[in-house]
């Protein structure tokens, strides 16, 4: 850095870019220029060995981009530094499972993209071995080169043209982990040097000759209709090329698919199309739209009435029951009851919602940021009543998914505009769209309630009350079942207008907490070791006796074991508190734990202590990213994430009502993770869940509060510090 002395007076400071640059960097590949063999879905190979791998799932920060072709890549037998990755468009004949969801890329694509890079292998050793008249058994293959007994060589370009005609063969051999030279080795993100040179990658990003933008003015309030609207003002503005109102075609599309029932507004929406963003949004600005209000209007405090009366009520749906929780918590000689509360969330990606569509007779050309293509393209062919073979879908790398962008809501959007106009388009949200036309995380009341017996937990009832729940999402399978004898999960819904659906590690990411917070407490009552008395129910678990138990009691043991150790549970110094916690979810077992101190007369997370158990890690650099992102943003809602609505409008429209973490409250986060060669797992969202419990537990300890609602800071009385710390 240097400085600069003005003639005001003031200062001006800068960075020599320059001098801070490497002098020589090697320009990337042109790979247009390469002649590519189509090989399979996912490989091509240029003659000058040059190898692209297609990644089929969508990229939202997970880093699926880079791991998913670095397993082809693993068994293809190349080197990953002669590797050029592209994002894959959505083909239902050549992939499945194109969804960015669930944690599930990776665990799903493991076995058949590890078949693919070792039968393309295969078939490129059988024509090597043709061409020189040789057992394909006598030869080896190391990064793309394959070597006979004679010791001749020849490079997978050398014979990419024949061996692109041969027969797939039906058995081909895969490596063991042992062999492994790709996976589990760390590789930076693909697409990171496009990233910080701000190449054109994001959805809001793409751009065609004569595109046109498009902003929409949707019902202020959850159950409001339009009514009517005046576009004078906004028709005289610069930039305005037309307006007019869509949701005919969503309306009709809600009675032939019952899916988009909680993401499809029934209410016409004004659309403003202009020549830029700017253009058409403060052209939005200027309609004068009259609104009609609904029946149902609901606001935060009726959904506090609702859910509470849920929980007191007795329209339940039972998820499962073990034994006979009534008669054993009337032989309790101890019980614990506890309910725990969290409000709406909006996702707030930071790239807002926006698509691209261009309607014509031939096709219809989608493009942009959306984690369910496949669904998003049925959608869209239903609803225009096209052949789905019309519908051609390209996905672009997204600026944050969360759960937002398996809906798509704006992808019909812009479908339903473009056959309107017939010119390409592009919907693009503002902040201020993205967080009052969200699909929120729903609201959520549990109840829990154990009782115990001669020192044992004998019986344990979930009780769940939501909004819009469905009954798809409570995990009554997860831990504690198994565990204690008697066991019931029960779950009540109320319907409303406002949208919810997925939000980061659904359900899990508030349950965790309730959870985990209920057995500390429940500890402190048995008067037992917290950590104890989970091993002591995990060691009752016989989990190969009941096929409905989704966790292993065994590898869950192993992460609260290595938790214990790694984060040096109870050897801390005064003044550090911890709070511990493990989870399952996504099929991966986590355990945390939190370190707080006291600053300045407030708690503060200092440190998170992480370790994972999702088996085999692919891309161990893109992993610790993804782990230590998870407990961040689990901290970040748990302490701040507060939405709500009156009279079905949102109560925030932007960040400056709306608080999320920020970087000097993000805590050092140390990851583990388990060593073993068991199949991958689950890893965007399974560390998330479990924060919230561990500073819970750990505030508590600093605090002597027990804390029931979230967000934490809702109620700050109950963040003072014990008075002796305050003195001390």
């Amino acid at each position: 850095m240097r400085t600069t002395g003005l003639a005001s007076g003031g200062m001006l400071i800068g960075f020599n870019l320059f001098q801070a640059c490497k002098p020589k960097v090697e320009p990337p590949v042109d790979l247009s220029q390469l002649n590519y063999n189509d090989f399979n879905a996912f490989i091509e190979i240029a003659e000058d060995g040059t190898v692209k791998i297609y990644s089929p799932n969508p990229e939202i920060g997970q880093g699926v981009k880079t791991s998913m072709p670095m397993i082809i890549a693993e068994e293809l037998d190349v080197a990953w530094k002669d590797v050029y990755v592209a994002q894959a468009p959505l083909n239902t004949e050549h992939y499945t499972r194109q969804v960015a969801g669930g944690s599930q890329s990776i665990r799903h694509g493991w076995d058949a993209l590890r078949q693919t890079g070792a039968t393309a292998k295969q078939m490129l050793v059988n024509a090597a071995a043709a061409k020189w008249g040789v057992d394909a058994s006598e030869c080896t293959v190391s990064e793309g080169v394959i070597t006979n007994a004679a010791g001749e060589t020849l490079g997978y370009g050398d014979v990419v043209n024949e061996a692109a005609k041969l027969e797939v063969p039906e058995e081909v051999t895969l490596k063991k982990p042992s062999e492994y030279n790709i996976i589990g080795k760390d590789a930076r993100n693909v697409d990171i040097d496009e990233i910080i040179t701000g190449k054109p990658l994001f959805g809001l990003d793409y751009k065609v000759e004569g595109m046109v933008y498009a902003a929409v003015a949707r019902p202020p309030a959850f159950g409001q209709t339009l009514k009517s609207f005046d576009d004078t003002k906004a028709r005289q503005m610069p930039g305005v090329i037309d307006i007019f109102t869509i949701g005919e075609k969503a309306r009709a599309l809600l009675e032939k698919d019952e899916r988009t029932g909680n993401i499809l507004s029934g209410s016409d929406k004004v659309v403003v199309i202009a020549e830029t963003t700017w253009q058409a949004m403060k052209a939005k600005e200027a309609l004068e739209t009259v609104w009609e209000d609904g029946e149902n209007m609901e606001s935060t405090a009726d959904h506090d009435k609702i859910l509470t009366d849920l929980l007191d009520g007795n329209e339940f749906q039972t998820m499962r029951a073990d034994g006979n929780v009534k008669k054993a918590f009337a032989e309790a000689d101890q019980v614990l009851e506890r309910t725990y509360e969290s409000p709406f969330l909006p996702h707030n990606c930071m790239e807002p919602m926006n698509f691209f569509a261009h309607v014509t007779d031939e096709k219809v050309h989608l493009v942009g940021p959306i984690q369910t293509p496949e669904w998003k393209a049925g959608l869209v062919s239903a609803m225009l009543e096209r052949d789905p073979k019309e519908i051609h879908l390209e996905m672009t790398r997204m600026g944050g998914g969360f759960g937002r962008r398996l809906f798509g809501d704006f992808v019909l959007e812009a479908a339903e505009i473009s056959d309107k106009i017939r010119k390409p388009v592009k919907v693009v949200y503002s902040r201020e769209d993205d967080m009052n036309d969200g699909i929120y995380r729903m609201a959520i009341k549990y109840r829990i309630k154990a009782g115990v017996k001669d020192g044992q937990v004998t019986a344990y009832h979930l009780k769940e009350a939501a909004i819009n729940s469905n009954m798809y999402g409570l995990i009554p399978n997860f831990f504690p079942a198994g565990a204690i004898e008697n066991y019931q999960v029960d779950a009540a819904n109320h319907k409303s207008p406002i949208t919810t659906g997925a939000w980061r590690a659904p359900y899990t990411n508030f349950l965790a907490y309730a959870e985990q917070s209920f057995f500390d407490e429940l500890a402190e009552m048995m008067e037992v070791d917290r950590v104890q008395l989970r091993l002591d129910l995990l060691k009752k678990v016989d989990a190969a006796s009941d096929e409905r138990i989704q966790y292993s009691p065994e590898r869950m043991i192993k992460v609260i074991e290595s938790a214990v150790e790694k984060s040096g549970w109870g050897k801390q110094p005064k003044g550090v508190y911890q709070g511990f916690v493990n989870y399952y979810c996504h099929n991966s077992h986590v355990a945390e734990v939190a370190d707080v101190v006291i600053e300045n007369g407030e708690p503060v997370v200092k440190k998170v202590t992480c370790v994972v158990d999702c088996g085999i890690v692919v891309n161990p650099l893109g992993a610790k990213n993804q782990a230590e992102g998870g407990v961040i943003d689990g901290i970040g809602h748990a302490m701040y994430g507060d939405f709500g609505f009156e009279k079905g409008k949102p109560v925030a429209s932007n960040f400056d009502k709306y608080r999320l973490i920020r970087m000097k409250e993000a805590p050092v986060v140390e990851v583990h993770f388990i060593k073993n060669d068991l199949s991958p797992t689950g890893l965007g969202e399974p560390t998330l869940p479990p924060a919230g419990g561990a500073i819970a537990n750990a505030l508590k300890a600093a605090t002597g509060n027990r804390l029931y609602k979230q967000p934490f800071t809702k109620t700050p009385e109950l963040l003072k510090p014990r008075k002796q710390e305050i003195i001390g």
